[in-house]
C-alpha cells in the first residue's frame, strides 16, 4: 500500500510530486510549519505559539481571526521575519528562511514582504513620498543608479492610493485614513509576494476603515500578493477569500470549539 499523499498545512491534498490535486490552487507562496514561540516573563516562560502552521497563496486574501492575546501579532512577526521562532520552519518561494541572519532578513523584508500596521508606523520626520520610498532604499545596493526609477515607482503607488496631492505632507499633516493609505503604498511599492496586515482598520472610524479595507483588498488582489489580514472583526473577515483562526497559539481552519 502506498504512503498517503502529503498535505499542505491547510489540508489541501498534494499529488506524488507535490502539486495540488486541485489544479485551481498553486503551491503556497509562504509556508509555515509547527512554529513555536515563547517569551521570558519574570522567572517564568509564556508560550505564545504552539505549533502554528499556515499556507498563504498568491492572489488570495486570508483573514486571521483571534481574540487579544491569542498569538495573532506574534504569528505575523514570525511570518514577516521580524522575529525568529524557537522551533518550526518557514519557507518563502520554497526557500527556507526562518534562520536567516539579521541583514539578510532585512533585505528580504524590504524586497519581498509588505507590512501594514494598526499604528501606521510612519517615520514622522519624513514626507509621505519619503516614507514610501524607504523600503526601496533598503532593498538592495545600487540605490543611486536606480533612484529615478524608484522615485517614479513611489509616486505611482501613491497615486494609486489617491494621495497624489499629498506627496510632500508629513504624517502629522495627514488624517488617520491618509496615513494608513501611505502605509499601504509603502507596503506595495516593492510589489511584495506576501502582504501582512495587523488590524489595519483598528484605529479608523467605520467609514474610513471600510474605505481603507476596500483599497487594501483591491490592491492586494491586483498585485496577486498572498495577503494575511489579522482582525477580530467578523465583518472584515467576511470580505476575505478564506478565514483561519488562532487560539492559544494554535491555528484552526474552522471556529475552534
Amino acid at each position: 500500500m502506498s504512503d498517503p499523499l502529503p498535505e499542505t498545512g491547510d489540508g489541501i491534498q498534494l499529488n506524488a510530486v507535490g502539486n495540488p490535486t486541485d489544479l485551481r490552487l498553486e503551491m503556497p507562496t509562504l509556508m509555515a510549519r509547527e512554529l513555536c514561540k515563547s517569551y521570558r516573563v519574570g522567572s517564568g516562560k509564556l508560550q505564545v505559539l504552539r505549533g502554528a502552521s499556515v499556507d498563504l497563496y498568491g492572489g488570495q486574501i486570508c483573514a486571521l481571526m483571534g481574540s487579544s492575546g491569542s498569538g495573532k501579532s506574534t504569528l505575523l512577526n514570525m511570518l514577516g521575519l521580524l522575529d525568529k521562532p524557537d522551533t518550526g520552519k518557514l519557507w518563502l518561494h520554497k526557500k527556507e528562511v526562518q534562520n536567516l541572519g539579521q541583514a539578510a532578513a532585512a533585505r528580504l523584508r524590504a524586497a519581498g514582504l509588505g507590512f501594514v500596521f494598526q499604528q501606521f508606523q510612519l517615520l514622522p520626520e519624513l514626507s509621505a513620498f519619503e516614507n514610501v520610498l524607504m523600503p526601496r532604499r533598503l532593498a538592495a545596493r545600487g540605490w543611486w543608479s536606480r533612484r529615478k526609477e524608484e522615485r517614479r515607482s513611489a509616486r505611482e503607488v501613491l497615486e494609486r492610493v489617491g494621495l497624489q496631492d499629498r506627496l510632500h505632507h508629513k504624517p502629522s499633516q495627514l488624517s488617520g485614513g491618509e496615513q494608513q493609505r501611505v502605509a499601504i503604498a509603502r507596503a506595495l511599492v516593492s510589489k511584495p509576494a506576501v502582504l501582512l496586515a495587523d488590524e489595519p482598520t483598528g484605529n479608523l472610524d467605520r467609514k474610513t476603515g471600510t474605505e481603507t479595507l476596500d483599497l487594501l483588498l483591491r490592491l492586494g488582489r491586483e498585485e496577486s500578493a498572498a495577503v494575511l489580514l489579522a482582525t477580530h472583526d467578523p465583518d472584515v473577515a467576511a470580505r476575505c477569500d478564506r478565514t483561519i483562526f488562532i487560539r492559544d497559539g494554535v491555528i484552526f481552519n474552522q471556529v475552534p470549539e
